[in-house]
């Protein structure tokens, strides 16, 4: 049986800054156990890049106004006949709940911003080496303390993001359900189309074809590429089969 690949890509910022979060955060979830100086690292450079994306957008805005939109999608679906209003209603009500928690909570990010740990940390990543005993002696003593009151900790930093975490996750989750896999094949390594206002593009390969897409495009209409894994000795096949989902 073959491996098939998944790829993703935006287009639009917005998007971009959604998939850019959403990858963060599952970053700084699988290594939210800290026990050495590489766990540490791993997680603060994380946190370091979320919170830097949190200071170029206006998340929380974005957020609730794409909540709001999916509502109002759901409430055109509810018109469909023999949908599962059931579904529909809980959907509906699990974003008006998020909606409304996002809304109510601290500026996001705040609470890992304003942490002295994360901090200093955070303003020693650029420097190499900048993170050892000597110059982060605060770190090299945090990672000494009981693993139980560390764990804690974290714990209470990654609670701080839930309501974004929680909001993102249902967005993202209905815009990639709002595409179907489709059967395409490119000529030559090449393939466009009209967008039709999707935000964003899933497309399935195989790993055996060792090759990966390349993507360029806006709402209204893209162009993808595919470039062999090897640019030296890989080959391009004339015709290439390929599933792909405009959300």
């Amino acid at each position: 049986m073959s491996t098939t690949v998944l790829f993703e890509y935006p287009l639009n910022e917005k998007m971009r800054t959604w998939l850019r979060i959403e990858f963060l955060l599952a970053q700084l979830e699988s290594s939210r156990a800290i026990t050495d100086h590489r766990d540490a690292l791993t997680f603060f450079r994380n946190t370091a890049e979320l919170l830097d994306v949190f200071e170029r957008s206006e998340l929380r805005t974005e957020i609730a106004k794409e909540l709001d939109k999916q509502q109002q999608k759901l409430r055109a679906w509810a018109e469909v006949p023999g949908v599962d209003m059931d579904l529909i209603n809980q959907l509906r009500s699990s974003l008006k709940s998020h909606s409304t928690t996002l809304m109510a909570a601290p500026r996001i990010g705040q609470m890992m911003r304003e942490d002295r740990l994360i901090g200093l940390v955070r303003q020693r990543l650029s420097i190499p080496g900048g993170c050892c005993s000597f110059d982060l002696p605060t770190l090299h003593i945090w990672l000494h303390i009981e693993q139980q009151i560390r764990d804690a900790q974290v714990t209470q930093w990654l609670d701080s993001l839930t309501p974004i975490r929680d909001a993102l996750t249902l967005i993202l989750s209905l815009i990639r359900q709002s595409g179907e896999f489709r059967s395409q094949t490119s000529l030559n390594g090449f393939f466009q189309d009209n967008a039709e206002g999707a935000e964003l593009l899933r497309l399935r390969l195989q790993l055996g074809d060792s090759l990966y897409p390349q993507v360029s495009g806006h709402k209204n209409r893209y162009a993808i590429r595919f470039l062999p894994l090897d640019s030296e000795r890989g080959e391009v096949p004339g015709r290439l089969d390929f599933q792909l989902a405009c959300c």
